[in-house]
């Protein structure tokens, strides 16, 4: 299994976070990395993310989770299970303003073969929580 995280605080109610959350039309003009995502945005959707870690290449995601305003998931399997993926957002109140944290998961039997070709999510996950910060701090 690989676990990559992040996490910031952020002056804001988890509201305001998740509205920019969930804007995921607006992520370009605060994410590095993102390049666009296509889609509905609804529980048991698919939606397609296209990142600047891999230019071109296009990640169907299913969501499985989305609880306003705490938390949105997705996940990605592979064919016949050899490989998944599962992404959470978390929002939670943390002092003053709030926390919001992403962590991905992955797993399957083929991780032992493919991990090692799967790009380090921790840097352009630290950079996706200080550009939502930069954000929504920005927006009041």
């Amino acid at each position: 299994m690989k676990h990559f995280s992040a996490s910031i605080d952020i002056d804001a109610t988890p509201e305001a976070i998740w509205a920019v959350l969930i804007d995921t039309t607006s992520w370009p003009m605060f994410d590095a990395y993102s390049e666009r995502i296509e889609g509905q945005l609804a529980l048991g959707e698919t939606i397609t993310v296209y990142s600047k870690l891999a230019p071109g290449r296009a990640f169907p995601v299913k969501i499985t989770t989305l609880e306003q305003p705490r938390q949105m998931a997705w996940s990605n399997t592979a064919p016949l299970g050899v490989l998944k993926s599962v992404r959470t957002h978390t929002i939670s109140t943390h002092g003053s303003g709030s926390r919001f944290e992403i962590n991905e998961v992955v797993s399957g039997p083929m991780l032992a073969v493919l991990g090692g070709a799967l790009p380090d999510l921790n840097e352009p996950f630290a950079a996706f929580c200080s550009g939502l910060k930069a954000r929504v701090e920005g927006q009041q």
